[in-house]
């Protein structure tokens, strides 16, 4: 009786320390979604961004303007990188010093281009993949003293996978212009992901700056914007629509408009030939150019990729048969007249996209 007295108390030690081994994940896993949604970045609709600078140059109808587009890939996907999202292995995908070193090649790249009105996706202001470089600050000193404004896209305090975690991130849309700028608003899209994916993804947004017109009551309106990567579809899909309803909608006031970014899509009048997308590899969505007819016009430059695939290194890959993509392009109101567009090929080495130029005419 002794004996049996004396085991019990033993199992039921086992029998703790086995229902704390349990718990002790569950409490973990608990506490990060608890963290996360209280946490949790919730941009209003609208809302009116800060202006800095004091843009010089005015626009007049029958000016031509350049405009540029770069997904600067937050410094840290240069041609030396993958990442796990994309099928490589990479969460911190460069050094702190290949981090500024990519920054440098890309404002070197647009001191070059020197373009009237840039867009920029992808900017940290405050994140561990980056080092917690401002690169908003950086890229704002390109246009000294110009108009500069910025809207967050992307803002968790904490990512908590993968295994070796993202951790903090804080990421923009910025828009520099030569030009002055009456007023910025963040618009925000629709979001594709439920709780809890959503607490911890990005809350994407088109960023919409005004120019004043000298000599008129109309405006042009310049968009900023990257549409969903990692949905299922539906995500682009609605986005798509969303930004057609704003850009109608200024374009039927008698606006100008120049919408440009990575799109994360191609445009369906757009020569896709030179770039299949291979088995296994992620294949980007596709915007149908008729939605946007009769009032827009929307244009590649296909004769560069303007992104490459970052499942491997691409310094180390064979270029000839690497993954290559059309995804960033420019969607322009019928009262503007195209001149040129062109995807400056930059080998990739700073980013995993290619920096693409308009030119056009307001009529």
């Amino acid at each position: 009786m002794k004996n049996s007295r004396n085991k019990k108390p033993f199992w039921n030690r086992v029998l703790i320390v086995l229902l704390l081994l349990l718990l002790v994940p569950v409490i973990l896993v608990a506490g990060v979604l608890t963290f996360l949604t209280v946490t949790e970045y919730k941009p209003a609709d609208r809302e009116t961004m800060v202006l800095s600078g004091d843009g010089k140059q005015t626009v007049t109808v029958g000016d031509s303007i350049s405009v540029m587009s770069w997904n600067i890939g937050y410094g840290a996907l240069g041609d030396n990188a993958d990442f796990f999202m994309d099928g490589g292995e990479m969460v911190m995908t460069a050094s702190e010093d290949r981090v500024r070193s990519n920054l440098e090649g890309v404002m070197k790249t647009v001191r070059k281009i020197a373009p009237d009105v840039a867009y920029f996706q992808e900017v940290d202001s405050d994140s561990k993949r980056s080092y917690h470089i401002d690169e908003t600050a950086l890229l704002e000193d390109l246009y000294n003293d110009d108009m500069e404004t910025e809207a967050l896209y992307y803002s968790v305090a904490y990512v908590p996978y993968p295994v070796s975690p993202i951790g903090e991130v804080h990421t923009n849309l910025q828009t520099l212009s030569k030009f002055d700028l009456a007023d910025a608003t963040r618009i925000q899209l629709p979001v594709p992901f439920s709780w809890p994916v959503r607490t911890a993804n990005l809350k994407r947004c088109l960023l919409v700056s005004r120019v004043p017109l000298k000599g008129s009551d109309k405006e042009l309106v310049l968009v900023n914007l990257h549409l969903e990567a990692y949905d299922s579809g539906e995500g682009k899909v609605a986005q798509t629509k969303m930004l057609l309803d704003v850009l109608q909608s200024e374009y039927d006031k008698g606006n100008y408009v120049i919408a440009a970014g990575d799109f994360n899509q191609a445009f369906s009048n757009t020569d896709m030939s030179a770039y299949p997308s291979y088995e296994g590899m992620w294949t980007p969505g596709v915007v149908d150019v008729s939605d946007f007819a009769p009032d827009f016009t929307l244009v590649m430059d296909p004769a560069t990729p303007t992104c490459r695939s970052l499942d491997k290194p691409l310094a180390s890959a064979d270029q000839d048969t690497f993954q290559y993509y059309m995804i960033d392009g420019f969607i322009v109101s019928k009262n503007l007249t195209v001149d040129a567009v062109k995807t400056i090929d930059t080998g990739f080495v700073y980013t995993d996209h290619n920096p693409v130029v308009l030119e056009a005419t307001l009529r």
